[in-house]
């Protein structure tokens, strides 16, 4: 393999190990990823701007990817043309799998990081955790002589410093995503803070729960959320969620022809399932493994898919079940083919789990920009 040798001061040196260690990469691997970004990326986000001051990406729309994961969202986004020019992910071994296929390591805890450091952008994106939190009435607050909604920092959960992101930078548009129990949670008390934060920051906000299983052989519900900023649109905000498509697609379009041996379940594990499955069917429950063909859909994809592979298990001819390969679980969540998995089964499994559908969301991002074209036409007008 070619090699070039670069000569780094002392002090640097130490930064790039570091830096290196805190992702579990090799020093050369760190390099290589960042020459990777540079070759394949403008220099505005690198350099922070380009040499006569202009911004660099012609046409591109910039934007932010929070809670970034493995990537999914940022792949929709680039699709449609966008530039990312900030990512945020703290968990190392997706930020290893992220700097794979990007380029570049994402920054650390949103927690930590000051609002006012993040680059100025057109689009926030962030499939942000639920955490459990409630408010109590705005009159009150008042009495006690608190503030109320977002200014609120007892409240601190992480949908706060998207807010306060959200608040800082001004973005145009907004794209969050969240578990389809969102809108339920604590009765619904805690969608109506969310959404009364958002609209208090002065946007138009649309939800909607989309179903992936048009998209990829998958029943994947998740809500959508997408803000635009009254300050840029006034009344011309004329959005809508993406139509699915009329096909359904079946787990034949993503499962390999052949598999190595290792994935088909061991004779222990799959009895095991098999009683777990009968106890609770005779308890009336409907608690068990989701055996499937190549002409089924199959179910939510979980993170916890690592531990037993239960809740989707593909038929095998003469032997026991098998999971999921990686690859296959990549597939199911609409990733390219050219998405490298650097990481162990484990963590591939945990990753694409937690993930986003990427078609699903690149639908959403071209509905966006189509609602963007379309204000600017009316705003000229």
């Amino acid at each position: 393999m070619p090699q070039i040798h670069i000569k780094l001061d002392q002090e640097t040196l130490e930064k790039v190990r570091l830096r290196a260690k805190e992702i579990n990469y090799s020093v050369q691997e760190l390099t290589e990823a960042a020459l990777n970004r540079i070759v394949s990326e403008d220099l505005e986000s690198i350099l922070g701007g380009s040499a006569n001051g202009m911004r660099t990406g012609g046409d591109r729309f910039r934007f932010i990817d929070l809670f970034a994961g493995i990537g999914g969202t940022r792949i929709a986004f680039d699709e449609h043309g966008g530039h990312c020019v900030f990512s945020s992910e703290w968990d190392r071994w997706s930020q290893k799998t992220y700097a794979a296929n990007f380029g570049e390591i994402p920054h650390g805890d949103i927690t930590q990081i000051d609002p006012t450091t993040i680059p100025d952008h057109d689009v926030l994106v962030a499939g942000f955790p639920c955490q459990p939190f409630s408010i109590a009435g705005v009159s009150k607050k008042n009495s006690l002589g608190r503030a109320h909604g977002f200014k609120d920092e007892a409240q601190g959960t992480l949908f706060f410093n998207v807010a306060s992101i959200i608040e800082t930078k001004r973005p145009r548009m907004f794209l969050l995503e969240n578990v389809k129990n969102l809108r339920g949670h604590d009765g619904g008390r805690t969608f109506q803070v969310i959404m009364g934060v958002l609209r208090e920051l002065g946007y138009e906000v649309f939800h909607e729960v989309l179903d992936a299983r048009n998209y990829v052989p998958q029943k994947r519900e998740r809500i959508f959320l997408v803000g635009f900023d009254r300050q840029v649109f006034g009344d011309f905000v004329q959005f809508e969620f993406p139509k699915p498509p009329a096909t359904e697609p079946t787990l034949k379009s993503i499962l390999e022809k052949k598999v190595d041996p290792r994935y088909v379940l061991s004779d222990h594990l799959w009895s095991y399932l098999q009683q777990y499955a009968e106890k609770h069917r005779i308890k009336g429950n409907g608690f068990g493994f989701g055996l499937c063909n190549g002409r089924s859909v199959a179910r939510t994809l979980s993170a916890r898919y690592y531990k037993d592979g239960s809740e989707i298990l593909i038929e095998n001819r003469g032997t026991n079940p098998r999971r999921l390969t990686p690859r296959e679980c990549a597939r199911l969540m609409g990733f390219p083919e050219w998405f490298k998995i650097p990481v162990s089964d484990t963590q591939a499994y945990r990753q694409f789990g937690n993930s986003v559908v990427v078609p699903v969301v690149s639908a959403i991002a071209g509905a966006m920009i189509e609602a963007y074209e379309c204000a600017r036409r009316e705003l000229r007008d």
